[in-house]
């Protein structure tokens, strides 16, 4: 899709924009132009500045120095609503959706349509309906409540919102970041379709299969500077990778250390089944990385959650080191040796209000309060060992970088010393620099002897981190592949596909 288009003036630039918070400057006279038509990537690590480029481009913050031009004519923008009334809309990972009116209500809200001093509904939802189609969304019926949509059926309401704007300009902030492959797809038809309306977007993401599927122009910035902007065709990911973090990765994972040895099973599941996944049967050793991959909604998130307690399991057997055991609740799991990094860290993994030390010292304190003390004298070497990158322990979780907030997500079960580690999505939102952080610690907690099982949508992560992949079908285990397999072997295994082509 991110074929050459014609070059055509830059319809937004931005040039030497220079922003500082508190006397920190976080834009250096950081600069970019999109073009319409275009779909322009803009990468960078967590902390590169990227949203708050994209909140200058969105009049919620006004830059202290630096131009905008719209069609080579100065502008600024003093409020959001006067970005959008310029033809600038934005679309957040988190939505503005009012989730009890219908689709047609949130896209006209201000605005609706009106005869006389009453509004127009039928007009507002015919308008609406015909929004949709032309962006590629013609499932969706105009009238249904917000609060039935999935989180891409949402995310499709939002665009409508910006095209409804006469948007020549749209941002995109991680559009992708809790979709699952087929919303990606679709995602995708739509951008296309609104490149062929001229619509220039700014595409952010994490994602680097994305940026490269999508986009003609890449940019990158690091640190609030602007590294460069290159056309899509002369990078390849190892070669973004470089400018995004500043040194040559060896390669995007940690290598498997040789002639390692697996210890003694340290979970076995066997017929194991509650109210979301069936018949599970699989075994973690000491030192293995075992991953799960599967499409979404195929039970992996369920399955983890039965082995920590959250969902228990209702039939089966469990044994942990050998032991036959039933986890009937998380503290259990706990006092058992089980962690669990969930996917949603800022919503079930953390405090956000509370400092650094208090994060890391939560599941201790927790479960385990005569620990606590030791725990706190240990916490400084632990967080050091994981590279956080924070100005104290006594800081604001909200206020570290995705990836950081990982460290103390993992720093504050490493505290309890587990034996099985459960990771859901372990690298959800963050950039690649702090993946391969986060893969690091992964790689020493097995080769302590940790057994570690891993859930992941991305597919490089769990071939390039699993010693085993077991992939999982409408809540079962279907097969298990080796980490050499490709991508097409999984999926294809995931979808079925080889099943139906057998019948």
């Amino acid at each position: 899709m991110a074929a050459a288009r014609p070059l055509h003036a830059p319809v937004l630039r931005a040039s030497g924009i220079v922003q500082s918070f508190l006397g920190t400057t976080v834009l250096h006279g950081v600069g970019l132009e999109l073009r319409a038509g275009e779909v322009h990537g803009l990468v960078g690590e967590n902390g590169a500045g990227k949203s708050t480029l994209m909140k200058i481009l969105a009049g919620a913050h006004q830059p202290d120095a630096g131009t905008l031009e719209l069609d080579g004519e100065p502008v600024s923008f003093a409020s959001p609503i006067q970005a959008q009334r310029a033809g600038i809309a934005t679309v957040y990972q988190e939505f503005n959706l009012l989730v009890d009116r219908s689709i047609a209500e949130n896209v006209w809200l201000g605005r609706e349509p009106r005869r006389g001093p009453v509004v127009d509904r039928r007009r507002m939802l015919r308008d609406t309906q015909a929004l949709l189609e032309s962006i590629g969304a013609q499932g969706l019926d105009a009238g249904l409540p917000v609060r039935q949509l999935s989180v891409a059926e949402q995310q499709i309401v939002e665009i409508a919102k910006a095209v409804s704007l006469d948007a020549r300009v749209i941002s995109m902030d991680e559009p992708t970041a809790a979709l699952a492959d087929h919303e990606v797809s679709l995602l995708y038809r739509i951008i296309e379709r609104l490149t062929e309306r001229g619509i220039a977007i700014l595409y952010v993401s994490h994602r680097l299969r994305e940026i490269f599927d999508l986009c003609t122009t890449i940019t990158v910035l690091k640190d609030g500077t602007h590294v460069g902007t290159w056309p899509a065709a002369e990078l390849d990911e190892r070669g973004l990778v470089r400018r995004m973090v500043g040194r040559e990765l060896s390669a995007f994972f940690p290598d498997r250390p040789e002639g390692a040895e697996l210890g003694e099973p340290m979970l076995e599941l066997e017929g194991a089944g509650n109210g979301f996944v069936d018949d599970i049967a699989l075994t973690v050793r000491a030192g293995e990385i075992v991953g799960l991959a599967g499409l979404q909604g195929a039970g992996r998130t369920e399955l983890l959650s039965g082995v920590f307690g959250a969902d228990p399991f209702t039939r089966g057997t469990m044994r942990l080191q050998g032991r036959e055991t039933r986890i009937r609740s998380p503290r259990q799991a706990v006092r058992a040796g089980l962690a669990l990094i969930t996917e949603d860290r800022k919503g079930q993994g953390l405090s956000l209000s509370l400092s650094v030390l208090q994060n890391a010292l939560g599941v201790v304190r927790a479960v385990f309060p005569g620990r606590t003390g030791a725990a706190r004298q240990a916490a400084p070497e632990r967080l050091a060992e994981l590279a956080l990158v924070a100005r104290g322990l006594d800081q604001e979780v909200q206020f570290l970088s995705g990836g950081n907030q990982q460290k103390v997500v993992l720093a504050r079960w490493l505290a309890v010393a587990p034996r099985v580690v459960l990771l859901d999505e372990p690298t959800r939102g963050i950039d690649v620099g702090a993946k391969y952080g986060v893969y690091e610690v992964m790689r020493r907690l097995a080769a302590d002897g940790v057994a570690i099982l891993m859930a992941s949508s991305e597919l490089p992560e769990v071939l390039g981190m699993s010693d085993r992949i077991l992939v999982m079908r409408d809540g079962r285990i279907v097969g298990e592949v080796p980490p050499t397999s490709s991508e097409e072997d999984v999926l294809a295994l995931a979808a079925g596909a080889e099943a139906e082509a057998a019948a």
